[in-house]
C-alpha cells in the first residue's frame, strides 16, 4: 500500500487510540522507564530511504543497522551506520516487494540469518505471507557505500490459522530459533508462532499463542541477549524484561512498562543497539522531511 494511504491509518489512530489506552492494563509511570528519552544521532543521508519500515542491529558489521524501504519500493535493503550515513545497498535476488514490514536477525550454526517479512496486508487478502531468509552480508567499510546482490536466499511461506492478517512486527527468539509475529489491525492483536525449524519448502500454518490489549502495532524487536523485548506502535513503545527462565510467550503476558518515544510522523521501525545499551527508533518519511535517527539510551 502506498505510504500516503498507511500516512491516513496513521493519522486516524492518532485521533481515535485515547480512549482505547485507558482500557489497558496499569503500567508503571514513565519516570521509572530504564531508558532516556530519544535523542537525534544523525539524519538519514541516502534519499532512497524513503520508507524506512524495518529496522535491525547487524552483527556482522560493526556500529550498523539494516534497514528496508515499506510496500512500492525494489526487492533492496541497506545498511546504514549508527549515525545515519548509507554504507551498502543490497538487492535480494529472486525476492518480490509486495509490503516488506519488518527485518530481523538470528544466528544458526554459527552463521547470522536475516529475515525480511513480507507481510504488509492492510486490507487482509493474502491468502499466504512470504519471509525472505539470506546470510547477513559483511562489507569491508572502506568500500563504501557499496552495491551488490544476495544470491542465497530461502523463502518461508505462512499463512494464519485464524484468517488472513495485517502485521508489521517480525522478531527472532535467540532462545529458541522460533519466529515471532504481531498483528497490526485487531483491537487485541494476535501473537504468532513460526517454531523452528521453518520449512523453506512447504507452506506452514502459524501457532496463534495469544493477544495483547494494543492495536497499530509497527515494529518489534528482542534484545540480542534474549531478554527484553520491545513493542511498539504510532504512539508507544512497549517493554518487557525476563525475571527467570520464561519463553517469550510467557514474558508477553507479564505486565510490560511504557518507554520513552520521541514521537515520529510515521514510525514504524525498532531496534536493540547491539549491546543492549539502548533502543533505535526511524520514521517513515511522508512529509518529505529530513529524516532523523533516534537513539534512547540505558540509564
Amino acid at each position: 500500500m502506498k505510504i500516503y494511504i498507511k500516512f491516513i491509518f496513521a493519522l486516524c489512530f492518532f485521533f481515535s487510540n485515547s480512549k482505547k489506552e485507558k482500557s489497558l492494563p496499569l503500567t508503571p509511570t514513565m519516570s521509572d522507564a530504564p531508558f532516556e528519552i530519544g535523542k537525534s544521532v544523525g539524519m538519514i543521508d541516502s534519499p532512497e530511504i524513503m520508507e524506512a519500515s524495518g529496522l535491525v542491529a547487524s552483527r556482522n558489521n560493526s556500529h550498523a543497522l539494516w534497514v528496508h524501504n515499506d510496500s512500492g519500493d525494489k526487492n533492496r535493503i541497506f545498511l546504514i551506520s549508527e549515525s545515519g550515513k548509507l554504507l551498502a545497498t543490497f538487492t535480494i535476488d529472486s525476492a518480490k516487494h509486495r509490503d516488506w514490514e519488518d527485518i530481523t536477525i538470528g544466528e544458526e550454526n554459527g552463521i547470522n540469518y536475516l529475515y525480511v517479512g513480507d507481510i504488509g496486508d492492510n486490507f487482509a487478502r493474502n491468502e499466504v505471507n512470504t519471509i525472505y531468509r539470506f546470510p547477513e552480508p559483511q562489507i569491508s567499510p572502506q568500500d563504501s557505500p557499496i552495491d551488490s546482490t544476495i544470491k542465497e536466499v530461502k523463502t518461508i511461506q505462512f499463512r494464519y490459522p485464524d484468517g488472513k492478517r495485517d502485521a508489521e512486527c517480525l522478531m527472532f527468539d535467540p532462545a529458541t530459533k522460533d519466529l515471532i509475529i504481531i498483528s497490526k489491525r485487531e483491537d487485541n492483536v494476535g501473537i504468532y508462532l513460526a517454531p523452528y525449524p521453518q520449512s523453506f519448502t512447504e507452506i506452514i500454518t502459524l501457532q496463534k499463542v495469544g493477544e495483547l490489549p494494543f492495536n497499530q502495532i509497527t515494529a518489534g524487536d528482542i534484545s540480542p541477549n534474549g531478554k527484553e523485548i520491545l513493542i511498539k506502535n504510532y504512539l508507544k513503545v512497549y517493554y518487557w524484561k525476563k525475571e527467570g527462565q520464561e519463553s517469550m510467550i510467557e514474558l508477553l503476558r507479564k505486565p510490560y512498562l511504557n518507554l520513552p518515544y520521541q514521537r515520529e510522523v510515521q514510525g514504524e521501525a525498532i531496534a536493540w543497539k547491539i549491546d543492549g545499551s539502548g533502543y533505535f527508533t526511524l520514521s517513515e518519511n511522508p512529509l518529505k522531511q529530513p529524516l532523523h535517527l533516534f537513539f534512547y539510551q540505558r540509564k
